[in-house]
């Protein structure tokens, strides 16, 4: 799997439209939803600057993704071109190959007060 990962920081009075285009549902992902490969959008928002937001798009290969955007080359420059008028920048900051996935830990475990958790059952090493 790889991400292809852009970063854009949106004009104040522009960043609900962005965020309902570039969102889940939005127009952007709509574009490449039937595409060979395509397996989704994120997109995240600075938390120290509401300005910035970073979108990656989940692809099975790069060639999927190539092979997309010449396909939907008009739909991609009509989003592109209305990007463009929202964003004080955009820098495409790659395309990364997906080498493990994150292990994300269910909330309220070890660290949140509770002793032992998820240490039920277990046989104790001597």
């Amino acid at each position: 799997m790889i991400e292809v990962i852009h970063e854009f920081v949106v004009k104040d009075e522009t960043r609900g439209r962005f965020e309902l285009v570039y969102g889940p549902g939005g127009a952007w992902s709509k574009t490449f939803a039937h595409c060979p490969g395509f397996r989704g959008t994120a997109l995240l928002r600075d938390t120290k600057n509401p300005r910035r937001y970073l979108a990656i798009d989940f692809w099975d290969t790069e060639d999927q993704w190539e092979q997309a955007l010449a396909e939907r080359k008009a739909e991609y420059a009509s989003l592109e071109a209305t990007f463009e008028r929202w964003c004080e920048s955009r820098t495409e900051v790659g395309i990364f190959r997906v080498l493990t996935e994150a292990t994300i830990r269910p909330g309220g475990g070890v660290g949140r007060g509770r002793t032992g958790a998820g240490l039920e059952g277990r046989q104790k090493i001597r």
